[in-house]
């Protein structure tokens, strides 16, 4: 089992790269829709969970919202906005992928430092979580498109629920639901923005926003 669990962080791992590495946002969708399909699949494989109906139902819902309800939403705002890539962001693909690298290693030592309980799984759960987080919240400041900007607040709410199922041995079921339902509702509203600024002024960039400054 703790074979299967290190597989999937690995995968984590890559499509978190190739996220970091991609112009295609169309692409960025399905990598996020992958993740999200990795982390639905966490509730039946970590710590001491059962295959109870309980967590299966959890899982489904989890790869329902994050596999397919989210980056559905977000495929049908870029069918909209008529944009393919994003040609000029703030930071560089290259460089994007040296930050990747520099945050997988400080995520590691993050976990050496800290002292947090004993992990239930897999010793790389933390560190990937660390890892996707800060991959996250890279994506929302370094890229320009409000499409990237979604997808990297998706990597980020990842790297949150990877947290959690490292270190807590059961998942209050209304406390999951709250989350997702927390997550489905900001995606929304950004879908709804996505729309809205592509219909306004013909393009998904949130920089040229600033112009709207008086």
């Amino acid at each position: 089992m703790i074979l299967f669990v290190d597989t999937l962080l690995v995968l984590m791992i890559l499509s978190a790269f190739l996220l970091l590495g991609s112009s295609r946002l169309g692409a960025c969708i399905r990598f996020v829709a992958f993740q999200g399909f990795l982390v639905g699949l966490f509730p039946l494989v970590v710590g001491t969970y059962g295959p109870s109906l309980r967590v299966v139902i959890i899982a489904l819902v989890i790869v329902a919202s994050k596999g397919i309800a989210f980056p559905v939403l977000l495929s049908r705002a870029l069918r909209e906005s008529e944009t393919n890539r994003e040609v000029q962001p703030f930071v560089g693909y290259g460089l994007s992928l040296l930050f990747g690298l520099i945050s997988l290693v400080v995520s590691f030592q993050l976990d050496n430092r800290l002292g947090l309980p004993p992990h239930y799984s897999s010793d790389l759960v933390v560190p990937v979580s660390f890892f996707m987080m800060m991959g996250g919240l890279f994506l929302i400041v370094a890229r320009k498109t409000a499409v990237n900007q979604v997808v990297g607040y998706l990597v980020l709410e990842n790297g949150i629920s990877v947290f959690g199922l490292a270190l807590v041995r059961d998942i209050p079921v209304l406390i999951e639901m709250g989350v997702l339902m927390d997550v489905f509702v900001a995606v929304l509203v950004m879908g709804i923005a996505i729309y809205r600024i592509n219909r306004e002024f013909d393009h998904i960039d949130s920089d040229r926003l600033n112009q709207l400054k008086g």
